[in-house]
């Protein structure tokens, strides 16, 4: 038993220090680029809607978003967990970070903003604490999700809910 455990530690003494590393930071514009002694640790690739509902606003009606909804996914195409109202990202083992926008661009005038959020509260879950070192999340590559047309919210809409595709990845940073 002596010589497997020496020999594991043996193993990982060897591993250069890139395959103990997370993954590299993305290159982003700087409005959200996470600077600091902060880095990526967790890349999920979000597929979903984005839920806007019409509303009356000051001077007529506009569409305003009520919540994502979306599977996250890792490369292996893994379910990793959910994003939700909050907004909220939840792991499979039941841990939950909120974030609040802390920074976004508009890189793609036809899908939503890419964006830095800066992590508001972070909870174990049942089976483990995958996200609660989280201190930083970006949004990027982004396609759809914009909210509808403005024509398309109205006085006879307000409160019509419509469900709008996007996907994006998710970049999830921790403190080094």
């Amino acid at each position: 038993m002596k010589r497997l455990i020496l020999a594991a530690a043996l193993a990982a003494a060897a591993l250069p220090a890139a395959a103990l590393a997370g993954p590299a930071a993305p290159a982003v514009p700087g409005e959200i680029a996470v600077s600091g002694d902060h880095k990526p640790y967790l890349i999920a690739h979000a597929e979903g809607v984005q839920i806007y509902e019409c509303s009356a606003v000051a001077g007529g009606h506009a569409w305003r978003l009520l919540a994502p909804r979306a599977t996250l996914t890792g490369e292996n195409g893994q379910v990793l967990g959910s994003h939700y109202a909050g907004p909220r990202w939840e792991a499979r083992d039941g841990s939950v970070v909120a974030a609040a926008r802390d920074g976004g661009v508009t890189v793609d005038p036809t899908a939503v903003d890419w964006l830095r959020l800066k992590v508001t509260s972070a909870t174990a879950g049942p089976d483990g604490d995958r996200l609660t070192a989280t201190t930083y999340i970006q949004r990027i590559h982004t396609v759809g999700g914009r909210p509808p047309a403005a024509a398309g919210c109205d006085a006879g809409r307000v409160a019509e809910q419509r469900e709008i595709p996007y996907s994006a990845d998710y970049v999830f940073f921790k403190a080094s």
